[in-house]
């Protein structure tokens, strides 16, 4: 049977997903100070722009329907499915959302939303009691909530790749290198020697394999 129901041009969706996934961020993430705030609109601008092209206007498959066409013929590159590029390039021949990208996707999303809340119940003892975040994820990395709004947005890229959000996504990224350094500044002045010594034990963004093993060990033999 064939389904006339349109792809795009659902500006309802776009707004209704853009405010649902915003909102859920926003309970998530917490933004306080101005700096929180540039990260989340930031964050913010990247779910628009994405849910425009997935339910408004296809921009990515436009400009790219010629090569897309002449290289994968048997696609409808206008129906709704294709928009998962990822799943359709490499040859998914069942329900794209069932797809190995789709389903990782998913994992990095809710690793990341995982994330960014225990970080900030952490952070926000922390704020009370003007000590310094060391527990939680914060003996991991320095920046577990910039970590995870970049799982976010790179898990959203593996679900539905765009021109756009793909130039959006190393410049984001940079411009959240460049808070955490702020971040850091701040909490040098603050804490001094105590700060000094938790950046020196503890790296800014990815997370040492040996520390996770022997956190792990800890944890196992504490409860064991």
């Amino acid at each position: 049977m064939h389904d006339a129901a349109p792809a795009y041009g659902l500006w309802s969706l776009v707004i209704v997903n853009s405010a649902v996934f915003i909102l859920f961020a926003y309970t998530f993430f917490k933004p306080q100070t101005s700096r929180d705030w540039r990260s989340f609109g930031a964050f913010s601008a990247f779910l628009v722009v994405l849910f425009v092209e997935m339910y408004g206007f296809p921009l990515t498959i436009y400009f790219l329907s010629g090569w897309l066409q002449s290289r994968y013929p048997n696609i409808d590159w206008f129906s709704h499915d294709a928009g998962h590029l990822l799943e359709m390039m490499f040859g998914w021949k069942t329900n794209p959302h069932a797809g190995p990208f789709h389903i990782l996707s998913f994992i990095f999303i809710g690793a990341g939303f995982i994330l960014i809340s225990a970080a900030w119940r952490v952070l926000y003892d922390a704020q009370q009691t003007r000590s310094l975040a060391t527990t939680g994820p914060y003996s991991y990395v320095r920046h577990p909530q910039y970590v995870g709004f970049v799982l976010v947005m790179l898990g959203f890229l593996l679900q539905w790749p765009t021109i756009l959000t793909l130039a959006m996504f190393p410049v984001l990224t940079v411009m959240y290198v460049k808070l955490a350094r702020d971040e850091e500044r701040d909490a040098r002045v603050e804490f001094g020697e105590a700060y000094a010594k938790y950046a020196a034990d503890v790296p800014g963004f990815i997370p040492r394999l040996s520390r996770i093993l022997r956190q792990g060990s800890a944890g196992t033999y504490r409860h064991g």
